[in-house]
């Protein structure tokens, strides 16, 4: 996906990176269960979004940040596990 901008967006122990256009808004959510510690939860792309990289961006993002400020990530999310497959590169920053 070219240039986007991704915000983070933390509340408490949840947190949610999100990518928004056209009203409308791709989102991985988060769970912080310790500071060592974040599960994915869940990926939402609407459909206008579908194919322009939307989830991968998202996933990239939470993966630089993981290993940015030293936590690892538990994938429960489906589509955070399968690009986690598809990148063998990113095995540091993943507790599995």
């Amino acid at each position: 996906m070219a240039e986007v901008e991704i915000t983070r967006e933390i509340s408490g122990s949840k947190g949610r990176y999100v990518i928004r256009r056209g009203g409308e808004e791709a989102e991985l959510t988060y769970s912080i269960t310790s500071p060592v510690l974040v599960i994915a939860d869940h990926t939402t792309v609407p459909d206008s979004f579908r194919g322009a990289g939307a989830g991968l961006a998202l996933v990239t993002r939470l993966v630089e940040d993981a290993r940015a400020e030293g936590f690892r990530i538990m994938p429960l999310c489906p589509f955070v596990n399968a690009q986690r497959k598809k990148h063998p590169d990113w095995a540091d920053a993943f507790s599995v």
